[in-house]
Order: C-alpha cells, then structure tokens, then sequence
C-alpha cells in the first residue's frame, strides 16, 4: 500500500436507486480501519435520474408504437387497395363475359333467323317449281283433257283423280265438250248446263281456275271449273257419284 493515505470513494448507482458502498484506505504502517461512511459523506440518490430512463423508454416504446402502427395502417391500405383493384377486375371481367355471352346470343337468333328465312324461301322456291304445269303435250281427247286437268289440279291444290273425273264425265256428257242440257231445271231457269261436266255459267265463272280458258265449252277448263267446285263442296270430285 502506498504510503500517502488516500481515501477512494467509490459510489455505484443501479438503475432503478441501489446503495452506495463507501472504502477509506489508510496508511500501511496504520491499523486498518473499515468505518461506515458519517453522515455527512453519505451519497444523495436522486428520483430523476431514474424517471428519466422510465420516460426515455417509454417515449422509445411510444415512438415504436407508433412506427408499427403506421407500418400496419400501411399494410392495411395496400391490402384493401389490392383487394379494390381485384374487385374492380372481376367485375370488368364479369361484365366482358356478360357482354360477350349477349353478343354471342344476338348472333345466334340472328343466324337462326337468317337460316329459317332461307329454308322457307327455298321451300317455297321448291313448292313453286314442282307445281309448275311441266311444258308437256296432250292429246287432243277426252284421255289428253283429263290428264292436262290433272296436272293443273294438282298445281292448283285441287284433289281429284283420273277415275273420278272420268266417270263423272261419262254419266254427265257422254265425253262431248259440246253438250248442253236444255230440258233440266237450269235450262229452265235460262241457265243450262253445259260442258264435259255439264256446268251452268254462274258456277263456271265462280270457280274458273287461272291459266284456262274463259270459254265454257274448253273441255280442260270446263273440267277444272267443275272440279274445283265439287272440292268445295263435296271434298272432291271423286265424291260425286249423280247429279251435283
């Protein structure tokens, strides 16, 4: 030990107040003596310093709050912003698929409508080509008159058959496009029958069928006439079996 006395005080503050220790050191040549500190040496601990640190932690916890939370509040809008812009997508998305779904469907009716006019157009095309009276001679007979009738009937939606119109033919004229009746009821009343199927000249001209002659005693227009009349009123001339 040297031998100049120093005294060393040494003084230890823990954060939160602890006690101070106190050393005196003494000459060697000296007794030692280990005394408690007097009074008046005694080390004042001051509060302050110590709530200082509290308040400085507490500002940096603070401050770290408030960093996290803006960190989060951040987090939290882009969050939503991503999930706004995906909405805003979908619905795009939906409303394109909507949209391209309508347009397909417009098309759709518009192509059935197109093909539906078409076919109808080209039945109607077909209708009209297969009733057209094919140019064909006939013999200038009662054969050849009755198969020409038939080919118009047939044209015209006028039902009737070779048989029908023959055997009525028979019965009314004997075949003679130039017989008249000038003894029945008709005659009498002025109108006589007349013709293959013996016609009086209101029903000829009620029922002529166009494309034939207007001359009654044509043996094909007189036979359409009758014919078409007896369709209207007897279902066809097949179902005249006497006088009609």
């Amino acid at each position: 030990m040297p031998q100049n006395t120093h005294k060393i005080a040494i003084a230890g503050a823990a954060a939160l107040g602890a006690a101070a220790l106190a050393f005196s050191v003494v000459p060697a040549n000296a007794q030692t003596t280990t005394t408690d500190a007097a009074p008046s040496a005694r080390v004042a601990y001051s509060s302050e310093p110590v709530r200082g640190i509290k308040a400085s932690v507490t500002d940096q916890l603070a401050g770290t709050s408030v960093k996290v939370e803006a960190i989060e509040a951040k987090k939290k809008a882009a969050t939503a912003a991503v999930a706004k812009k995906n909405a805003a997508s979908r619905a795009a998305t939906t409303a394109a698929t909507a949209k391209k779904k309508a347009a397909a469907a417009a098309a759709a009716r518009k192509a059935a409508a197109a093909r539906h006019a078409k076919d109808t157009a080209s039945r109607s095309t077909h209708r009209d080509a297969v009733r057209q009276v094919a140019p064909k001679s006939y013999a200038n007979n009662l054969d050849g008159w009755i198969r020409r009738a038939l080919a118009i009937m047939d044209a015209k939606d006028i039902p009737g058959s070779y048989s029908g119109l023959h055997r009525n033919i028979m019965r009314e004229s004997s075949g003679n496009p130039n017989a008249i009746n000038g003894w029945d009821i008709n005659a009498v009343n002025g109108v006589p029958s007349k013709g293959l199927l013996q016609v009086i000249q209101p029903t000829f001209n009620a029922y002529h069928v166009a494309g034939t002659s207007r001359n009654i005693y044509d043996p094909v227009a007189n036979i359409t006439a009758a014919a078409n009349y007896a369709a209207h009123r007897y279902g066809s001339i097949d179902n005249v079996n006497s006088a009609y």
